[in-house]
């Protein structure tokens, strides 16, 4: 059966009401998609910030009446945002297909480094005896596809193949999925705290940690400022480059003597900037490492 599908790109403040139309005229389903690919700066606690150009689809059954459909959803903007005219919406035929079949082909399994994959969770892992993180990549707050979380996945592994990782206490400063922070613990660590301002992301860190058989003893997760450990011999921090120069003073502070620092999300023309910031706060910081113009950097406090 084929569907019927409502595109429009909206600002934010827009979302919610066509939204809300949208559904009112019966959508399947609907998606926000970024048509930019920008990037979403640290949000507020609670708040779920959206693009600044973001496209909002409707998937509808029924293929009949789309004209009038339209009709309605312009006279009902109109009735509630009448100083602002409704956002232009196209529409077109797409054809039946499985949609979660083509979405679950689309993933497979990556290495990260020498030892470490991350497996998507209807797959069997490549290598049984390799270190293996169950993760579904359609889920939020980072999956490992990203090259900002991949190079820190790498940098993880490197120290577990170093030997400087195993038995250590890790800090994951804004864990999202809980991807950095778990894999540290299946490569060796002994207790991994995250930190995320984001109620969801710490639940996703949870079910996550549960996916991969991870004791909940071993994973502590807070809102940054109920963070009370450390100093820690190992940290990450996957975030963005301003808040990463920003909290500089506060995640250095958290950094052991000897003790190790990886920082993501950067751009490469913000690197200098983050890199200055931490060579300020008493971090030995290394060349900056760069792929698909995302930079990792990296660093250690002296002993």
């Amino acid at each position: 059966m084929p569907w019927l599908q409502l595109k429009a790109h909206v600002a934010p403040e827009q979302a919610e009401l066509l939204e809300d139309l949208l559904l009112e005229e019966g959508a399947t389903a609907i998606g926000l998609q970024d048509a930019h690919d920008d990037p979403v700066f640290e949000p507020e606690r609670g708040t779920t910030p959206l693009w600044q150009d973001t496209i909002l689809t409707g998937l509808y059954d029924d293929l009949e009446g789309v004209e009038s459909m339209l009709m309605r959803i312009a006279a009902a903007w109109a009735e509630q945002m009448p100083d602002e005219p409704c956002p232009a919406i196209e529409y077109e035929l797409l054809a039946d297909r499985d949609w979660e079949r083509e979405w679950m082909d689309d993933f497979t399994p990556l290495q990260m480094g020498q030892r470490l994959w991350i497996v998507p969770s209807w797959h069997t892992p490549p290598q049984a005896d390799a270190v293996n993180l169950i993760l579904d990549p359609g889920l939020a707050f980072g999956t490992g596809t990203h090259p900002t979380t991949a190079l820190c996945l790498e940098w993880l592994d490197q120290l577990a193949v170093e030997g400087t990782l195993a038995d250590q206490n890790v800090l994951d400063i804004g864990c999202g999925s809980g991807i950095l922070a778990i894999a540290a613990l299946k490569l060796g660590a002994r207790h991994a705290d995250g930190t995320d301002i984001d109620p969801q992301a710490l639940q996703a860190s949870r079910d996550n940690a549960e996916r991969n058989h991870i004791a909940e003893h071993d994973l502590a997760l807070y809102y940054p400022e109920q963070l009370t450990g450390g100093p820690y011999p190992v940290a990450t921090a996957n975030i963005l480059a301003g808040p990463l120069v920003e909290l500089a003073p506060m995640i250095a502070g958290h950094i052991a003597p000897k003790g190790r620092l990886a920082l993501s999300g950067i751009l490469a023309n913000q690197a200098q900037d983050v890199l200055r910031a931490y060579e300020a706060e008493g971090i030995m910081m290394d060349e900056p490492v760069i792929r698909e113009g995302w930079v990792r950097l990296t660093g250690y406090r002296p002993g």
